[in-house]
């Protein structure tokens, strides 16, 4: 075998369709649209039209729920946070929130705080402060003699009650 013999299997290598190029190649004058309407011209965007028929995307039955109040917590394994604390990225010392976590690359996202998830062994003793945490998690720190402490997360609709109220008596201090 010489180096001049080298070459693609055959169809490998296909060269992409030149449209409008001439009657001769099969694909001239109208470049294979048909003639006239709205799909022949240039900037067409009529994905799922169906001629006005009811479209597939509709005729389709909804599934599932997405709750708009759900909390958004970062979950974090007790066995990941063992791992951490013997590969010296996470210190024992102080309290654990979420910005130490964070710091470690244990919780990514979690914009309402941190839940501590009991799977893994953990023997390290140390205080948590986080926004919640499973039974088995908590008896797991607390038997490894830590402790962990919840923060109160105040509810949206609360939230919002207060600060109408504080603009409720703004106004009436006027």
């Amino acid at each position: 075998m010489k180096l001049t013999d080298l070459r693609d299997n055959p169809g490998a290598r296909k060269s992409r369709v030149r449209v409008g190029r001439g009657i001769g190649s099969g694909l001239g004058k109208t470049a294979g649209r048909g003639q006239k309407g709205q799909k022949s011209r240039s900037g067409v965007s009529v994905w799922g039209f169906e001629g006005g028929q009811m479209p597939l995307h509709m005729r389709l039955p909804k599934r599932g729920f997405n709750n708009i109040f759900a909390k958004d917590h970062a979950e974090v394994n007790l066995g990941a946070i063992q791992k951490a604390v013997d590969a010296g990225k996470l210190a024992t010392d102080g309290t654990i929130d979420h910005a130490a976590l964070k710091a470690a690359g244990l919780a990514r996202g979690g914009k309402d705080g941190v839940r501590l998830l009991g799977k893994g062994e953990f023997s390290a003793k140390l205080a948590f402060k986080v926004a919640g945490a499973s039974k088995g998690a908590r008896e797991a720190v607390e038997k490894a003699g830590g402790s962990v402490e919840l923060i109160e997360r105040k509810d949206p609709a609360e939230l919002a009650a207060a600060k109408k109220g504080s603009a409720k008596a703004a106004r009436a201090a006027k």
